[in-house]
């Protein structure tokens, strides 16, 4: 019996095709979707953890790798100013982008911190640091209130901010740190005398005394 006797066959065979090739076309894009689907998934991810790791490799160059140094406090020449000096070092092997704000200087009254006048001795700018920067800050603790912690000598506050990145244009890629150093500061024209005897101190008292953080 030929084909061309069963009409009903052939259509049937014809049918049965097309819906194969129907199913097998839907199977193929169904797993290029699903393909798609979990590579692009892989590559949020992949670059979600990317980030999460410069983050932070960022936040140990910021912190761990960077050290920020008060170097010295002396009198200036106008007897009510003082100049402050102080450095930052970039320990890490890969240079860290800063961007330093003024040094702000707080002077204690009574149980409050006051600012006091202060301004810094070079423009504020980026600073591309591999090495180490020193900066100055005149400033001018001009309280008559102060608190004396220390006999004849002032409790002073140095505040320094600082955005610190990877790059010179940076994105979302900044970290930002403060960092707060403490002297006791002797005035000017301050009674060695009265301060050596009231200490206990030998020889000429010094202009400034570190203290550790608090």
């Amino acid at each position: 019996m030929s084909v061309a006797e069963h009409p009903l066959q052939i259509g049937t065979l014809a049918t049965g095709l097309l819906r194969s090739s129907v199913v097998i076309t839907a199977l193929m894009a169904g797993t290029t979707v699903l393909a798609m689907d979990q590579a692009i998934g892989w590559y949020q991810s992949n670059r979600l953890e990317q980030k999460r790791l410069a983050d932070l490799e960022l936040q140990h160059a910021a912190f761990a790798g960077l050290n920020v140094d008060l170097l010295k406090v002396a009198y200036e020449p106008d007897r009510k100013s003082y100049r402050l000096t102080m450095a930052m070092t970039n320990l890490d092997p890969h240079a860290i982008y800063v961007m330093l704000s003024p040094v702000r200087v707080f002077a204690q009254s009574g149980l409050v911190w006051k600012e006091v006048p202060a301004h810094a001795a070079d423009a504020t700018h980026v600073v591309r640091l591999s090495g180490r920067h020193v900066y100055e800050t005149i400033f001018e603790p001009n309280l008559e209130d102060w608190t004396q912690l220390m006999p004849g000598y002032m409790h002073i506050r140095f505040e320094s901010n600082r955005l610190i990145s990877r790059r010179s244009e940076p994105d979302d890629d900044i970290v930002e740190r403060t960092d707060r150093t403490y002297v006791y500061l002797k005035p000017h024209g301050a009674d060695d005398e009265a301060i050596r005897k009231a200490m206990r101190y030998l020889g000429t008292p010094p202009v400034y005394i570190p203290m550790p953080p608090h």
